[in-house]
């Protein structure tokens, strides 16, 4: 016997949805929520004819920022050599940014960071010192009294990891930061057919919203049904079927939404494939990650698909585009010195074509990419890497940064030092992710006081702007 599906109201599938948790945010929102969030995007400016494109590129595992960013002057020098032991750099390798930190000390970057020195000296690229996870700011005294809330799980990759995209470490909720952005601004991008958030490196918990869902491409383009075509006779049968089915009318309000999600992803895929179909692949702007088979790294082949998608936003009616992309392999544990050279090539190669291009192009003033990771390593090494640490140096790049400078403050880079959680040279940072994004969402158009939408904890540091943006 078939059993009739159970008819429900509107009402009871909105009540059932709030308490199914976030598996149901993306049908359909409660009504408290929706309320919240149109308040909030009623009291935001709406600049005409503007456009703005924010760029999340995480680097999974934990990058060794502390290679990345080593000190230079001779006596600081000499003191991160003893520190480092094995995983010290050789100080004549190293490419001096002539930029001194708040308190006077020379850094370099890593000798792999090469073509990435031309873009922080043309002053688009800035370095982001000491930034962390944070509940609210807290004092090496604190820390070791537990005197203060420190963030959960402290040193786990999948806590951090999503703690760093939604800036919230003392909730259980996981709305990522640039899902807020996206619930808060996606009145710019009305009659978009697209989401704002477009992620290029699958599931990310930075782009999970209230409202806006992140929408999945490869580095390749859309993502469609396979063998969904209609003019492909082999497939008739089966282009047919699956046209009739999404496109049916449903008395099962679960059946319909499934229905309507699918005709829509159908739609999106059609969309954007005829769009990008006409804008160029653009390899020849990505030669210092092109390899000697004409093949471009995987980081780079994520940044070109990005720079096409900026390049469709007046055919895709976008003003605003957030991107998630990422780049693995940093749990350098063993091998650190050779791996992490690796990396570093790979990924400073990719972000100076992607500047380059982006100049080129007449692009730079509208993007903004910056980092994320899930911590830094420690100082000192355990044997042939190092472990899961804290505080860590971050990278910011576009024509509107402030850049050709170090921001926040660098710690005592000493194990054991004032700055140091225990005796493995772990940074307690000084600047919490809330304030680093901030600075991010005030470029991107979100007002002063509407930030606590986007960071609900940024009231408890005292300042959202870093001056790293030109506001």
């Amino acid at each position: 016997m078939t059993r009739e599906p159970k008819k429900i109201s509107r009402r009871q599938f909105l009540g059932q949805s709030a308490c199914a948790g976030l598996g149901m945010t993306g049908v359909l929102s409660t009504v408290g929520t929706l309320r919240l969030f149109n308040a909030a995007l009623a009291q935001e400016p709406t600049p005409a004819g503007d456009y703005k494109s924010l760029i999340c590129l995480f680097l999974y595992g934990g990058n060794d920022a502390n290679n990345t960013l080593v000190p230079y002057d001779l006596s600081a020098y000499t003191e991160y050599q003893r520190n480092r032991g094995i995983l010290a750099l050789p100080r004549e390798d190293l490419l001096n940014l002539h930029a001194p930190g708040d308190d006077g000390r020379e850094f370099a970057f890593h000798p792999a960071m090469a073509n990435l020195l031309p873009v922080f000296q043309s002053g688009k690229l800035a370095m982001i010192c000491n930034v962390g996870t944070l509940v609210a700011p807290i004092t090496q005294a604190e820390y070791k009294s537990g005197g203060a809330a420190i963030p959960p799980h402290l040193f786990s990759h999948n806590n951090q990891q999503v703690q760093w995209q939604t800036s919230v470490p003392d909730s259980v909720k996981k709305i990522g930061w640039g899902g807020r952005l996206a619930d808060l601004m996606q009145s710019l991008n009305q009659g978009a057919d697209i989401s704002m958030n477009i992620s290029i490196a699958g599931s990310n918990f930075f782009q999970v919203g209230e409202e806006v869902l992140q929408y999945h491409i490869s580095d390749q383009g859309s993502i469609g049904l396979d063998q969904y075509n209609a003019g492909w006779s082999p497939v008739q049968e089966m282009y047919h079927a699956t046209d009739q089915m999404i496109g049916r009318s449903y008395g099962h309000l679960f059946e319909q939404e499934y229905a309507s999600i699918m005709k829509r992803a159908v739609g999106n895929d059609t969309l954007l494939t005829s769009v990008l179909a006409g804008i160029p692949e653009h390899t020849d702007l990505f030669p210092l990650s092109t390899n000697g088979e004409g093949e471009l790294s995987r980081i780079a082949r994520q940044l070109r698909m990005i720079l096409r998608m900026i390049l469709a936003r007046n055919a895709l009616g976008m003003r605003r585009q957030i991107f998630f992309a990422s780049l693995g392999g940093f749990d350098t544990h063993d091998a650190q010195l050779e791996d992490h050279h690796a990396l570093l090539a790979s990924l400073s190669n990719a972000l100076a074509d992607f500047q380059n291009a982006s100049d080129t192009l007449g692009l730079s003033d509208e993007i903004t990419l910056f980092t994320g990771s899930d911590f830094n390593r420690t100082y000192n090494s355990n044997g042939k890497g190092s472990d899961h640490a804290w505080g860590s140096h971050h990278m910011v790049m576009g024509g509107a940064v402030n850049g050709g400078q170090l921001y926040g403050q660098m710690p005592v880079l000493t194990s054991g030092g004032p700055d140091d959680t225990g005796n493995r040279g772990s940074w307690i940072p000084s600047m919490s992710t809330d304030e680093m994004s901030a600075t991010l969402a005030l470029w991107f158009g979100v007002s002063p006081s509407s930030l606590d939408q986007v960071l609900p904890n940024i009231g408890r540091f005292s300042q959202a702007d870093q001056g790293f943006m030109q506001l």
